[in-house]
């Protein structure tokens, strides 16, 4: 098991599932995961496509983010000056077959690559309102060389 970013908290939820098909909670007030929110809002992101880098410095808004269909690899680096956790990177696969909701510090760089043959439908409960006329968003293309993580897959493991 991987060390977490310092703030990052990941819950793993619960499919019910029955003969007509599943139902899974999202959001609960009692879940110490969720502090506060502000709005939700979904994203569909097509198969292979990279959504990074980004992270919220001015009002440190935390993301708790989970995919509802396909699979993604979201991605968390810590560059916080006086973190306990700076330089440390996290990796966590989460979709329709790991149904989980990842909480992450607004100050942390991600991003997230739909894995899979299908788009990734993600969702989002942010602790901020999203600002149109000044959006508290910094952003750097997927392959900077100011986080060291590639996005390009894994290479394949020869057996025998």
């Amino acid at each position: 098991m991987q060390k977490l970013i310092d703030g990052v908290e990941l819950k793993q939820l619960r499919k019910n599932v029955d003969e007509r098909g599943y139902l899974c909670e999202l959001l609960r007030k009692d879940w110490p995961i969720f502090r506060e929110f502000a709005m939700a809002y979904y994203s569909s992101t097509f198969p292979g496509v990279v959504r990074a880098w980004h992270r919220h410095p001015r009002t440190k808004q935390r993301d708790h983010m989970s995919i509802l269909q396909g699979t993604a690899k979201i991605v968390v680096y810590d560059d916080r000056e006086g973190s306990p956790t700076k330089g440390l990177i996290n990796e966590f696969i989460i979709g329709e077959d790991n149904p989980a909701i990842l909480r992450i510090p607004g100050e942390c760089w991600h991003g997230f690559k739909a894995l899979g043959p299908k788009p990734a439908l993600l969702i989002n409960f942010p602790t901020s309102l999203y600002d149109y006329e000044n959006p508290d968003e910094e952003r750097l293309p997927p392959d900077t060389d100011k986080i060291p993580y590639d996005w390009k897959p894994a290479p394949y493991l020869k057996h025998g």
